[in-house]
């Protein structure tokens, strides 16, 4: 992992984030078989072994889509993000999800080795969730989606053009919750937690 010591401590945990979440979200998507297994080749990262997409195509969406949180991260605009499986009727199927918070006061000097450590115990996590997760339909799609605070003004940042208001039909019940992991630590507190339709909810 690159090193960037002028940057400040909420861009230097931003920084951190942005890489954690590419990796992170590419595992998901290893996890839920959506492409063929050759599609990935195993690496090391935070010392743990990881999925990375070998597909351009595959890669490219979920560095820029990640990367271009960075800014957003850095003004504390984003309360999750999420990795949305889809039915063909467009009803969300399964939710990834990272809530987030990174504490805007902190000036202390990032400890970048005690922040690796909690994220590195998502990595570990995720591969032995898959019992909790569901079984996808062949045809399902998905995305990445963040969900902000507030809007960026678009005419002031580029960035936030990438962003657009999804259409997608919504679950019409609170859905249920399984949690997966969360840590709460200076200046970052995460959670993971998977989400599925309720029992109740309306058949498509």
């Amino acid at each position: 992992m690159e090193r960037r010591d002028n940057q400040s401590p909420l861009g230097e945990t931003a920084r951190i984030l942005v890489e954690f979440l590419e990796v992170a979200i590419t595992c998901i998507v290893f996890l839920k078989g959506v492409y063929h297994p050759g599609a990935f080749e195993r690496r090391r990262y935070m010392n743990v072994v990881v999925q990375k997409a070998r597909h351009p195509e595959l890669r490219e969406y979920i560095h820029s889509a990640v990367n271009g949180l960075l800014p957003f991260l850095q003004e504390g605009l984003v309360e999750r993000v999420a990795v949305v499986f889809y039915n063909t009727e467009n009803i969300p199927l399964e939710r990834f999800i990272f809530k987030l918070s990174v504490n805007q006061s902190y000036g202390s000097k990032v400890e970048e080795a005690n922040l690796e450590f909690s994220l590195r115990s998502f990595l570990i996590k995720l591969p032995v969730s898959e019992a909790l997760t569901k079984v996808l339909p062949r045809d399902c799609r998905w995305e990445i989606t963040a969900y902000f605070r507030s809007l960026p003004e678009a005419s002031t940042s580029k960035d936030a053009e990438l962003w657009i208001p999804t259409d997608t039909k919504q679950w019409l019940q609170p859905p249920l919750i399984t949690p997966l992991k969360s840590m709460n630590s200076e200046p970052l507190c995460l959670q993971l937690y998977l989400e599925h339709p309720s029992q109740s909810e309306p058949k498509p």
